[in-house]
């Protein structure tokens, strides 16, 4: 190990999984989320795409959402995977800078995405005669627009620094993916303003969306608790409650990792916590939005019916 650190550039991924029967076993169950994952998001991209039912703002949004983390767990899992079968671990500099550049443009296109969607029910539930205004084709196409520019504005920014700093110690990565701060720990200089800078960014795209969100199902379920009809009460408190559970499993794991100081945290809790968000929610978000929602559920017969019926 001593002389491929001196010799080489390459970095290492120690991985998630221990050389034992247990991490085979987590090999397997990792796959399988990932395959989960991956038909559970497709399906629901192929769903809102050929039933017209579906064409409307909020599953505009969730389709860019299923896209996201359809991109969001094929830039971790494959790798992952494919060190644990073939026993190399080593990912090149520039491998780790396109891993760490995706990562971080789709976890602050998703961040921003899931404020979106709140905005869209908010508007739906408490303005519903201005939402064809608020929530146009435009505004959705801009809304999406603007998540995946930021994300990738933000993900630049922190390549220009990450990668140009000097790594003198061990290039053994503490991670299942090049995560990049924990890549800053094998720096040669002090990395103190990056530190802020991360926290400065997680502050931007995880606490003030989340508060904004917070605050306008705050407004949401006032209005709900004042509607008249019981049934709108239970569709509205139906579609609030899924996007609350998904915001929760995205949000609560990324920003304890990122915000709270390292010397609190150990690093198997990193990586616990980044299984939550880099690969059980993509493959959560397209069941949860599924099984709690009779719109998906009912436009999911109608495409079965019609595949069947052109079959006959």
């Amino acid at each position: 190990m001593e002389n491929y650190n001196e010799t080489s550039t390459d970095f290492i991924l120690l991985g998630l999984f221990p050389p034992s029967k247990i991490g085979l076993f987590l090999f397997i169950l990792i796959v399988l989320i990932f395959l989960m994952a991956l038909i559970g998001n497709l399906s629901m991209i192929l769903l809102i795409f050929l039933d017209t039912h579906l064409h409307t703002p909020m599953y505009f949004l969730l389709s860019q959402l299923s896209l996201i983390d359809l991109n969001y767990i094929s830039t971790i899992v494959p790798k992952m995977a494919s060190d644990f079968l073939y026993g190399n671990k080593s990912i090149s500099f520039i491998g780790c800078g396109i891993q760490s550049f995706f990562f971080m443009t789709f976890a602050g296109a998703e961040a921003l995405l899931l404020t979106s969607m709140a905005y869209d029910r908010y508007v739906a539930i408490c303005f519903p005669l201005h939402y064809p205004i608020r929530m146009s084709k435009r505004m959705c196409v801009l809304m999406i627009t603007g998540s995946w520019m930021i994300g990738s504005i933000n993900s630049c920014a922190h390549m220009v620094y990450a990668f140009r700093i000097p790594y003198c110690k061990s290039r053994a990565i503490s991670h299942f993916f090049c995560d990049v701060p924990t890549m800053l720990t094998l720096a040669c200089t002090d990395t103190w303003v990056y530190e802020y800078t991360v926290f400065l960014s997680t502050t931007i795209f995880l606490v003030f969306p989340f508060t904004g969100i917070a605050c306008s199902y705050g407004r949401v379920l006032l209005a709900v608790y004042r509607m008249r009809s019981a049934e709108g009460r239970k569709k509205a408190y139906s579609t609030c409650s899924t996007h609350l559970t998904v915001v929760t499993f995205y949000y609560a794991p990324f920003a304890y990792t990122y915000l709270c100081p390292r010397s609190l945290r150990s690093l198997t809790e990193d990586k616990v916590l980044a299984v939550f968000y880099t690969i059980l929610t993509p493959m959560l978000n397209p069941i949860i939005y599924s099984l709690r929602n009779k719109e998906v559920m009912g436009a999911l017969t109608r495409v079965i019916q019609n595949i069947f019926s052109v079959k006959m």
